[in-house]
């Protein structure tokens, strides 16, 4: 099952993650505060399920909230969720190919929304 999980980070901090089974596909910077935590949770519930992908491997650009496909140093791809802002909402882990990148981005954008949050700090 999809879920949402807000973890403890070091320090007293806290972080997203969201999983499918054991598996986390994407997680979230450090937040000073659970309440950060849950707004990070809230907004991806209401903004993935439509939000569109940049493929900037391509030179592709977006604006809002989107989905952006990256290239990584050694030459994989990874995930990120961007909000409105520009600022990095979470991303993945690194891919060797760039069809496991847009299966994670398949897999968020349509579970996202009705995955139930668990609270394990």
């Amino acid at each position: 099952m999809h879920k949402f999980k807000i973890v403890d980070r070091k320090g007293g901090q806290f972080g997203v993650q969201f999983s499918y089974n054991s598996e986390v596909m994407v997680w979230s910077e450090s937040y000073a505060s659970k309440a950060s935590a849950q707004n990070c949770i809230d907004s991806m519930k209401k903004n993935c399920p439509k939000a569109p992908t940049a493929d900037l491997t391509r030179g592709e650009e977006g604006k809002g909230y989107r989905f952006e496909i990256a290239g990584s140093k050694d030459g994989q791809t990874f995930v990120r969720f961007v909000a409105s802002n520009g600022e990095t909402m979470v991303r993945s882990e690194t891919y060797k190919s760039k069809s496991s990148a847009k299966n994670c981005i398949k897999s968020v954008m349509e579970r996202s929304a009705g995955a139930p949050v668990v609270d394990e700090t």
